[in-house]
């Protein structure tokens, strides 16, 4: 018999969800599952008030406008429409050497198609100082964004955005930030950072389900549609308008998803965000202090938060990552969308092993994959 789940995969998705936000999603689907903004009858008018009561908790927790909280199918989606929307008619963009994909590839694209130029600014290992030096050294005249992770998604390694956003705010450049890996883990106030927009998933650290994610916009900020369609306002007219939220939010939007993300706000207010960073860190701390004296290990970064990167010398993560979940412990192995990431922290000739905790996890859990990582090292588990 296995022995009983460890998840360590939490920078992925975070598992296991708060039976508030599952029971929330479920009595939406069997009670008041109507369509929002689609007319007048009571399940359309329950299922639009449970949206804006989302709109309010994500307002409140991230600092912004009830009204510029708009939802997305995911954190990517929210990262194409925002900088897609800012960068078109051209320009110049700047993002951060340790980028996932979900910047990485907009922008890339948009420069091979010669739409926009882009460059990178470097952060890992850099002051918050050398950090700005850089980011001004590469401004030009046309320049438009930054566009730049809070949280590594391969390890913890922080970037210091409330001085970038203050670059940002006193150069007239838009701040995009990625809130994926801390939206939930660490506090975030959009306007105490200069945050123009902050793009975020449910399913990470605000315990919500998977398949949709947000937008969230400071005042003033209104970035070119990505996709038109219908948004149940000015159905005569031709074009999306300028209201928000409706003007990004074609299409029906996942009313059970935004039900259950309500109650992983709940959830994270009532244990509290500081609290959960505490968790994380100590968590970090410990899983380092056993991992540390195995045989092998070699943990790529040791900034505290919640995840970590790792490798067993001589033996290939994915084989690592197999062996893990044979014994039913389930981590993620390669290179996690992030080729620029694995660049910078050297890791990407062989990827690495990441684990990455929730507000689940438990010390002894840690000694559990502690005790199977020791076996895989001396070479009792192999594949």
């Amino acid at each position: 018999m296995k022995s009983k789940l460890v998840y360590l995969d939490n920078a992925a998705t975070t598992f296991p969800k708060p039976i508030a936000v599952t029971r929330a999603a479920d009595e939406c689907l069997r009670t008041y599952c109507g369509n929002a903004s689609r007319g007048s009858n009571p399940l359309a008018m329950k299922s639009a008030q449970k949206i804006y009561e989302c709109r309010e908790l994500l307002s409140e927790t991230f600092n912004c406008q009830p009204e510029n909280t708009v939802f997305t199918y995911n954190t990517t989606y929210a990262l194409n429409i925002a900088i897609k929307g800012v960068m078109k008619g051209g320009g110049h963009i700047l993002i951060s050497n340790m980028e996932h994909n979900a910047t990485l590839r907009p922008v890339a694209s948009l420069q091979r198609d010669g739409h926009i130029e882009y460059d990178t600014f470097d952060v890992y290992g850099k002051s918050t100082q050398e950090i700005i030096r850089d980011i001004d050294g590469k401004r030009r005249a046309d320049t438009r964004a930054v566009c730049c992770l809070h949280v590594s998604n391969i390890c913890s390694y922080t970037l210091p955005i409330d001085e970038i956003g203050k670059y940002c705010r006193e150069n007239g450049l838009v701040f995009i930030c990625d809130g994926a890996q801390s939206a939930g883990h660490i506090p975030i106030d959009m306007k105490r950072s200069c945050i123009d927009i902050l793009c975020l998933p449910f399913h990470k650290g605000l315990y919500g389900p998977q398949g949709g994610g947000a937008m969230l916009l400071s005042e003033g900020v209104s970035p070119a549609t990505l996709v038109e369609g219908g948004n149940g306002v000015n159905s005569l007219e031709f074009f999306m308008g300028e209201d928000l939220p409706e003007k990004y939010e074609a299409g029906t939007l996942c009313t059970p998803a935004v039900a259950g993300l309500c109650e992983g706000i709940k959830f994270l207010h009532s244990r509290d965000i500081c609290e959960i960073q505490k968790h994380d860190c100590e968590l970090f701390s410990y899983a380092e202090s056993l991992l540390s004296h195995i045989r092998g290990v070699e943990i790529c970064d040791r900034t505290r938060g919640s995840t970590m990167l790792f490798n067993i010398k001589d033996i290939p993560c994915d084989e690592v990552g197999e062996i893990l979940g044979r014994e039913n412990i389930c981590v993620r192995t390669g290179f996690h969308c992030s080729p620029l990431a694995h660049k910078a922290l050297g890791t990407l000739s062989r990827g690495g092993v990441r684990i990455s905790f929730g507000v689940f996890n438990t010390p002894s859990q840690i000694d559990t994959l502690a005790s199977v990582i020791e076996d895989i090292s001396i070479g009792k588990l192999r594949i």
